[in-house]
């Protein structure tokens, strides 16, 4: 009796002793990964459906603030060199540029969904004829160059700042 008394208590304390507490964590997971799914399905069918519009000058993705500050210095001294101070600016930076690259995790490429990506901007695309020159004229090519620009540095910027943690011993939490 007291050896179940002690797999239960511990079942509770550390999740995944238990085989039940395995499998109900791998369903919250499953549940959690297929609702992050079906929101960036949901961005990237409006950011296809919305492409006409930024290739003629309509609609402008501004440049997040914290990218701006990357693009001037990305190598510029964080405000703070405290683990704290220098996960928090890891933080912002994965705000708008999504998670980090870690290491051992998996890819999970969704093959069908990249193909009905594709062929809905070939569709898109394909509504404004001479769409490269117009995208040059109305500034929406020059607007994207200086975006990929901006979050190129601000990608160098997180590596730096993950370097910064590293050497210290820091935890990086994002």
């Amino acid at each position: 009796m007291k050896i179940i008394a002690i797999a239960a208590a511990l079942a509770l304390i550390v999740p995944g002793i238990m085989p039940g507490a395995a499998r109900a964590q791998d369903q919250d997971k499953d549940k959690k990964e297929e609702t992050q799914r079906k929101e960036g399905n949901l961005d990237k069918a409006g950011k296809i459906a919305t492409q006409p519009a930024r290739d003629v000058g309509l609609d402008k993705e501004e440049i997040p603030p914290v990218l701006v500050k990357a693009v001037e210095n990305p190598y510029a001294a964080p405000p703070s060199r405290s683990c704290k101070g220098l996960n928090a600016s890891m933080g912002e930076l994965n705000a708008v540029l999504g998670d980090d690259f870690t290491v051992g995790a998996q890819a999970n490429e969704n093959r069908t969904g990249k193909i009905a990506t594709a062929v809905g901007k070939t569709v898109v695309n394909s509504l404004i004829p001479f769409r490269g020159l117009v995208r040059e004229i109305s500034g929406a090519a020059p607007a994207e160059r200086r975006l990929q620009a901006a979050v190129t540095a601000g990608i160098a910027r997180r590596g730096y700042l993950r370097g910064m943690a590293a050497s210290k011993g820091c935890k990086v939490t994002g």
